[in-house]
């Protein structure tokens, strides 16, 4: 079993856990959110995930820490799990567990999370539109879509819904008119 997975399987239960406290207290969008903005946090500060993942800081300062940043911008229930992970020496599986969790929401709610990889920024009509076709191919009532700016796709987009893939885009084209094309060549008659 590869170490990603190996953690994924460790972090679940925390996230499992994060969502039936989270759905008990009847605070799950305001869990959500406060766990995005911790990812983001995450994603921006190196230095406090490699604070985070240090073996030789001890767990009070990290508690310290998580006390200070967080206290007055996530719910309380958010800084326990926090100090929860720290104290079990799980803080460093933080952005997987946050993973999973958002998963696990998303599945409770039904919403169903497409990831658009785009060359372009989509305007609100474009977002719209996809959302409403995603909508009628997934039988789904509600839509998430998290786009990523890709500009080696040229012209076109990728939509990406669990494990299915929609490639419109020009690279996909000419790489698959390229393999075609290779394929092709190597045909002797």
């Amino acid at each position: 079993m590869s170490s990603q997975g190996f953690m994924s399987k460790v972090a679940i239960p925390y996230a499992e856990a994060l969502v039936e406290s989270a759905n008990n207290a009847s605070v799950l969008n305001e869990v959500n959110q406060d766990l995005s903005l911790i990812s983001e946090i995450l994603k921006e500060s190196k230095e406090l995930k490699t604070f985070f993942y240090n073996p030789l800081v001890t767990t009070e300062v990290k508690k310290n820490v998580v006390n200070k940043l967080f206290a007055n911008q996530v719910h309380s229930l958010v800084i326990r799990f926090l100090l929860v992970l720290i104290d079990r020496r799980r803080i460093t599986l933080l952005d997987i567990i946050i993973s999973k969790y958002l998963e696990l929401v998303y599945q409770l709610q039904s919403i169903v999370v497409a990831e658009i990889l785009t060359p372009i920024i989509l305007t609100d009509i474009q977002q719209n539109a996809l959302i409403s076709k995603i909508k009628d191919i997934t039988n789904s009532t509600t839509v998430k879509l998290v786009i990523t700016i890709e500009p080696i796709l040229i012209a076109g987009f990728i939509v990406k819904i669990g494990s299915k893939t929609i490639d419109t885009s020009l690279y996909g084209r000419l790489k698959h008119i390229g393999a075609y094309l290779n394929s092709a060549s190597n045909i002797s008659i």
